[in-house]
């Protein structure tokens, strides 16, 4: 049975979904940001760097830990960005493809697991993520009042960090300018 959070993201200890608060458009390659839990406790920070070749993202922990880094892939047909762990292995691939001057198709790529489709309304923050015919993540601005905040709701045993760092990837690219 699929618990879910009340408005603000709270929810008793036994509740299995992961629920993360992100910010709107604030994400964007050369700016800080932190992702909060449910609680709004601060959880993950998102450093923006700009470096000479790929602009890149890295995912701390509360400790400041690198626990994963987005590179922007430009030297492509299509947009894209990648996934990688601390070492430097790709997870996943996130691509953007132009279905029609006013609709993007975004797909997701994964390394040793399904791949992901991007059901929903990309730019508002309302879609899902899927494996198959099995929900992973749903993004929704619904479920907090905060001005320009949206969630990320988790299903139990996924990667949180790699489905947080996909959800980071669509909201670059559903709001990049320049693509």
């Amino acid at each position: 049975m699929r618990r879910r959070r009340n408005a603000a993201g709270h929810g008793s200890a036994d509740d299995l979904h992961h629920r993360y608060q992100m910010r709107e458009k604030m994400i964007s390659i050369g700016d800080d940001f932190w992702i909060e839990n449910g609680d709004g406790d601060n959880v993950f920070k998102v450093d923006g760097k700009a470096v000479r070749v790929r602009n890149t993202l890295d995912f701390k922990d509360i400790n400041g830990n690198v626990v994963c880094t987005i590179q922007e892939r430009k030297l492509r047909l299509k947009e894209s960005m990648a996934i990688l762990t601390p070492d430097g292995q790709q997870v996943a691939e996130v691509k953007k493809a132009i279905v029609s001057p006013v609709r993007d198709r975004i797909s997701v790529e994964m390394d040793g697991s399904p791949d992901l489709d991007v059901k929903g309304n990309i730019v508002d923050h309302e879609y899902t993520l899927k494996a198959g015919d099995q929900e992973v993540a749903q993004v929704s601005k619904k479920w907090f009042r905060v001005r320009d905040s949206y969630g990320v709701e988790i299903e139990p045993g996924q990667n949180d960090i790699v489905i947080l760092a996909v959800a980071v990837c669509i909201d670059q690219m559903s709001h990049d300018s320049g693509s």
